[in-house]
């Protein structure tokens, strides 16, 4: 009940987020956003399950994102929740274009770590296209596995 809980108030904390951005165009949310959960089961013993969802928001004049992660670990035995523990913040993600203009955007991530992960925590990618032009820019970031990560954008032509 209380994970049902937390994922209700994330989700109306993005929605209040969402109406917040629509208001002045200036930040959207990403519209693919996901949830992964694990858990770890031990008869007679304390079980655990773990939830973290993300999601990107975009400045539409810089092209400049943030990627939100907010995540939930839940601790219980048989009889009661033991410990329930949130955490949650935005990181700062670098300019897609370098002038302003006005962007839309989307983005998605593998999910770590998987096979589809080759070094460490995997990558994401995020598409952008100028609004205003027929500009569209796609972007594949990945974990390098040596404390930093690889990153490279590519205008696409139209033929």
């Amino acid at each position: 009940m209380t994970v049902v809980r937390f994922l209700g108030g994330t989700a109306l904390l993005l929605s209040m987020l969402v109406g917040a951005a629509q208001a002045d165009e200036l930040f959207k949310l990403a519209n693919n956003q996901k949830i992964s959960c694990s858990r770890g089961l031990a008869p007679g013993k304390l079980n655990t399950a773990t939830c973290k969802s993300y999601t990107y928001i975009f400045n539409t004049k810089t092209s400049e994102s943030y990627r939100c992660q907010v995540s939930l670990a839940l601790t219980r035995d048989n009889k009661e929740v033991i410990n329930v523990q949130t955490d949650g913040s935005c990181t700062k993600r670098p300019r897609i274009f370098e002038t302003d203009s006005n962007y839309a955007f989307d983005a998605t991530e593998t999910e770590p770590p998987n096979t589809n992960s080759f070094f460490g925590q995997g990558g994401y990618s995020i598409w952008a296209a100028d609004t205003t032009e027929q500009k569209v820019r796609g972007c594949i970031i990945i974990s390098s596995g040596l404390g930093s990560d690889i990153s490279k954008c590519l205008d696409m032509t139209f033929q």
